[in-house]
């Protein structure tokens, strides 16, 4: 196993100077963020610009990743595979699709995705759909070597009420996602707030895990008791702000990682471990964020067999 970060926490870095850092604060892998550049969205990055990837380009970050000794464990393109907008939808699957080539071209082993959901129609519904949706792009992954992650965020700030908009966030999903050639980038933040003991979800289906993030999650209680499991209702300016919950760097939330990584071992998993910074206190400026990412590593770097 070896640990690394995924880089759309540094979105005003180039890759270049990304992977020099990562390597001198003793991370070993890069998951590499490949939205297509349409602004300042949250939580995304263009580190690679995947439309126009040549062979060339790919030899380029190649060298850029061995120079600093980096894995590179992911491209990831996380969006709504079934945005409710069809010409919406259509822009992201063949994004996904050009994701998958420059994996290819790149020797990647994966790309991460989200299923994503039409919030006016049923799970059932949604789940029908995505399954063609999602044919081609498994079967064009398949082609070029390419393991389909989907990552088991929630995502509810894409639903107008708070609820799921993205349908992998439980293991009776993961199992419709198997069942259909896809692969988890299972993340143990989203099942703490979801009820859903991390541990023990995981531990039955690890061999379908290709790849693995490290987020972590402190939750308010006695806010909950307040809002209820959906979150705020009345009042909600920010739709990602439910109000009893927020997501933490590794170490400073409420996931056992001893248990997490433990677990991970002994199912055989020996892939990447990547730290998803998304923490509002150690967030807002390169130099915080950067704290985060060291805090991450002394918390799970002990846990990593070197």
């Amino acid at each position: 196993m070896k640990l690394g970060f995924l880089t759309s926490c540094l979105p005003k870095q180039d890759l270049e100077g990304i992977a020099a850092w990562a390597a001198s604060a003793g991370y070993e892998a890069l998951e590499v963020a490949a939205w297509p550049d349409l602004g300042d969205r949250p939580f995304t990055a263009t580190h690679l610009d995947v439309a126009h990837l040549t062979e060339d380009d790919a030899e380029r970050v190649g060298k850029v990743m061995a120079q600093h000794g980096l894995t590179l464990s992911s491209l990831a393109f996380y969006d709504n595979n079934l945005h409710p907008d069809p010409s919406e939808r259509a822009s992201i699957n063949d994004h996904v699709a050009a994701c998958i080539d420059a994996a290819a071209l790149l020797r990647c082993p994966t790309v991460g995705t989200f299923v994503g959901r039409h919030p006016g129609r049923t799970v059932a519904e949604n789940l029908r759909e995505a399954e063609t949706v999602f044919a081609p792009l498994v079967d064009r992954a398949g082609e070029k070597g390419v393991k389909l992650v989907i990552e088991n965020c929630v995502m509810e700030g894409w639903h107008p009420d708070g609820y799921p908009g993205n349908l992998a966030y439980s293991p009776e999903l993961w199992e419709w996602l198997f069942s259909i050639g896809l692969y988890l980038n299972y993340d143990p933040s989203h099942l703490v707030w979801m009820g859903i003991d991390p541990v023990e979800a995981l531990r039955p289906y690890v061999d379908r895990v290709a790849h693995a993030q490290a987020k972590d999650i402190e939750v308010f209680p006695e806010r909950r008791n307040r809002y209820g499991y959906p979150g705020k209702a009345v009042r909600r300016e920010d739709p990602w702000d439910v109000g009893w919950w927020r997501y933490r760097v590794p170490g400073l939330g409420q996931v056992d990682w001893s248990k997490v990584v433990d677990t991970l071992y002994e199912g055989g998993f020996d892939g990447v471990l990547s730290v998803e910074h998304e923490d509002p206190v150690w967030g807002g400026t390169e130099e915080k964020v950067r704290t985060g990412l060291q805090i991450s590593h002394r918390t799970l770097r002990p846990l990593i067999v070197a």
